[in-house]
Parts: C-alpha cells; sequence; structure tokens
C-alpha cells in the first residue's frame, strides 16, 4: 500500500544497470556515464525517447543522496510508495535534467526554452514504378502530393496571441505516468501520453485558438514535385526531396523519399550494366547464317547478323559491347548487351524421306551408321515416343502421395464406430 515501508527490498540495481555504472560509483561517474549515455539517446538526435527518459529518472534518483540511500536500502517500489518525499510520478522532465548539464542545449543548437526544443519529423516515403526504358533513356516525373505545413496565418503558433500554456496535465512534458496497486506489494507503472494536450505539453483556449487552423498549428497544401530519373539508375534506388515531407511545431521537417520499382520488361531483362534479350531462330538461321532487326531501349535498329559460316548452337550467347544500361553518374559508359538464341527446329514429321537423305548427304554423318550389320543383329529395338516431363512427373508423385495414402489406411486398420441410440 502507498506510504507503507516495503517488507521486502525490490529491485535495486535497475538504475545502476540503466547508467552502466556500479554500485559504489561516485556522483562524477554518475554524471559522466549519464552525460555520455544521454547525448547518444537524445530524441533531437534520433535517439529513444523511453530510453532516454530512463536514463534521466535513474541519474535524478541517484544523483541525490536521500533518494539513493533509499533505493540502495529498499529499491524502486519505496520510491515508487513516497518514501523519497514524494511518488514516481513527481519525477522531472527528462528535458530539464538533461538541460541543467547542458545549458543552452534545447536544439543541439542554442536556446534552452522548452518550445523551441526541436526534433526529426519522420520521412515519406513512396514507391515510383518505372520501365526499363525510363532508366535507360532517363525521364522526368511530375507528380502531386498533400502535405501539412505551418498555418500561414498564426505561423505554427496555433494561438491568435502567439502565445500558449502549459499543460497542468502533464506539466509539459507531453507524457503522464500513471501508477496503480494490481496486488499486495505490486504496483504498475505506465507511461501514456496526455490526453489533455495530446502530447504537445501545451494548452491553447478556445478563444484564443487561430481561426485559420483551429489551434491544430498546421494547414493542408498541394505540392507538384517534379522527380527527375537518371540515365543508369537501378531498382530500389532512392531519390530524397530533403525537407519536403509534413511540416510541424518545433520539428525540422523530414524529408520525402521516392523508391523506384522497375516494372518487368517484355524482351529485355537487366543485371546491374548489362542487358540480356532471348531471340529464336529456325534451324536454317542456325546452320546457314542469320541476319534479323533488334529495336533497342531508345528506339534505334540494330542489324544483327552471324558471320558466315557459322553454327549457332541452342543456348548460345552472344555479346554486344557499349550496348548495355548507361552507368549512372556516366551515362555515356555503357555495360554489354547480351544475345540468348533458341534454336526452333522443325516439327515432327516435316521432313521427308527425300529431304532427310539429302540432309544426310551433306551433314556430318551419323554415329549409329558406323556400326556393322552383325552388332545391329546383336542390339534389342526400342520406340522413341514423344512425352511432357513436367506433366509425367506430376503425374508420378500423385501417384507416389496415393499409394502412401492406401498403406497408411492398411496399417490403421478398419477404423470403428460409435453406435448411436
Amino acid at each position: 500500500m502507498f506510504g507503507r515501508m516495503p517488507r521486502k527490498t525490490s529491485n535495486n540495481t535497475k538504475y545502476y544497470e540503466v547508467l552502466g555504472v556500479s554500485k559504489s560509483a561516485s556522483q562524477d561517474e554518475l554524471k559522466k556515464a549519464y552525460r555520455k549515455a544521454a547525448i547518444k539517446n537524445h530524441p533531437d538526435k534520433g535517439g529513444d525517447p523511453e530510453k532516454f527518459k530512463e536514463l534521466s529518472q535513474a541519474y535524478e534518483v541517484l544523483s541525490d543522496p536521500e533518494k539513493r540511500e533509499i533505493y540502495d536500502q529498499y529499491g524502486e517500489d519505496a520510491l515508487k510508495e513516497g518514501m523519497g518525499g514524494g511518488s514516481s510520478s513527481d519525477f522531472h522532465s527528462p528535458f530539464d535534467i538533461f538541460e541543467q548539464l547542458f545549458p543552452g542545449s534545447g536544439t543541439f543548437g542554442g536556446g534552452s526554452s522548452r518550445g523551441r526544443r526541436q526534433k526529426r519529423g519522420e520521412d515519406v516515403v513512396h514507391t515510383m514504378k518505372v520501365s526499363l526504358e525510363d532508366l535507360y533513356n532517363g525521364t522526368t516525373k511530375k507528380l502531386s502530393l498533400s502535405r501539412s505545413v505551418l498555418c500561414s496565418k498564426c505561423k505554427g503558433k496555433g494561438s491568435k496571441s502567439g502565445a500558449s500554456g502549459t499543460c497542468h496535465g502533464c506539466r509539459g512534458a507531453g507524457m503522464r505516468t500513471i501508477t496503480r496497486q494490481i496486488g499486495m506489494g505490486m504496483i504498475q507503472q505506465m507511461n501514456t501520453i496526455c490526453p489533455e494536450c495530446k502530447g504537445s505539453g501545451e494548452i491553447i483556449s478556445e478563444k484564443d485558438k487561430c481561426p485559420g487552423c483551429k489551434g491544430s498549428k498546421v494547414s493542408q497544401e498541394k505540392k507538384v514535385l517534379e522527380v527527375h530519373v537518371e540515365k543508369g539508375m537501378q531498382h530500389g534506388q532512392k531519390i530524397v526531396f530533403q525537407g519536403q515531407a509534413d511540416e510541424a511545431p518545433d520539428t525540422l521537417t523530414g524529408d520525402i523519399v521516392f523508391v523506384l520499382q522497375l516494372k518487368d520488361h517484355p524482351k529485355f531483362k537487366r543485371k546491374y550494366d548489362d542487358l540480356f534479350v532471348e531471340h529464336t531462330i529456325s534451324l536454317t538461321e542456325a546452320l546457314c547464317g542469320l541476319q534479323f532487326v533488334l529495336t533497342h531501349l531508345d528506339g534505334r535498329q540494330l542489324l544483327i547478323k552471324s558471320n558466315p559460316g557459322e553454327v549457332i548452337k541452342p543456348g548460345q550467347h552472344k555479346a554486344i559491347n557499349d550496348e548495355g544500361m548507361p552507368q549512372h553518374g556516366r551515362p555515356f559508359m555503357k555495360g554489354r548487351l547480351f544475345v540468348e538464341f533458341n534454336v526452333e527446329f522443325p516439327e515432327p514429321g516435316a521432313l521427308s524421306p527425300s529431304q532427310c537423305q539429302s540432309l544426310e548427304k551433306i551433314l556430318p554423318p551419323k554415329p549409329g551408321s558406323q556400326l556393322s550389320d552383325m552388332e545391329l543383329d546383336q542390339c534389342e529395338e526400342t520406340t522413341l515416343q514423344d512425352v511432357n516431363i513436367e506433366e509425367e512427373m506430376r503425374r508420378r508423385q500423385q501417384q507416389k502421395r496415393q499409394e502412401a495414402y492406401d498403406e497408411d489406411e492398411e496399417e490403421s486398420g478398419p477404423r470403428v464406430q460409435c453406435a448411436q441410440q
């Protein structure tokens, strides 16, 4: 119960662990440890607000000889129950404690006023889809966005007079600590945003509220951004507009970030600064030479042809220098364009016996023709059948699953059903 000395000592090491010091640490050691950890975790520097508050509470207790003695002897619950001359809700603002050791550090740039302390606003991230042509040629896209800006009538003050009062509910901290007893000797402590000021730490009277923003301090603005996609940019690359995100009082405005998302191309594939394209040719082209026109990403017509007498094999790659993607920042330097050839063979039965005989006279001899008649008589003759290997594998897997199921049914035996009356 509140005001009573606890029968058992509760946690009396937590505050030392938070500051990273031993229980025998001197005041100078406590101050040094707090200064180092508080600067690292200060919200204005992107630190964790809860960690910053925890550090300040620990230092506030241990830097006070009377509170430290109670804490060392009886633990944290004794302070919560008021043995130190107050309760856990009487902790000072963590920013006030910080400013006692760092005078004039309200924003790490001067001014100790709480109204001038600034945190960094959140970045606004958008995904922007682009085509491979956009990344090859470069492009500019105009995007219309809506964002919050400081009210022009009250200049972000929220009031006609330009002044605001400190919230009495949280004493200007924006957070309230709620302590409640949940059992014998058990107390629960919770931190929550102040419902009166909604975390701002300030209260504006109804009569003094700005007619433009109704006391919200911000208004909505439509803004058109020109996003320049440079040649050679990559999928996932970011284009940043610094300080263009939502504005808020006493807050450093965050950035608007566009993340490029490359759409699939029907013909070309990209890998780093190289391009890949597949092209299907006939067997005649593979054996006797090929020539075709390839339309590039910038609309140019490239004439692709093989050397006289060159045979193209299925899956073979050919490279064309300086026809790949431009390098970002060095658009005149380009990667390579790789062409993968697929060879399309004649359909079954498309060649007559006479055509086959003509081809055999031109092409290298078949290995089977080197066998003697005696060797052929000793062989068993087979017949080749057309098959779709993917469908065949799926059918085999289904058959195996069915066989395994049937075996389980046989091992389990007949099922016994309960009689119904």
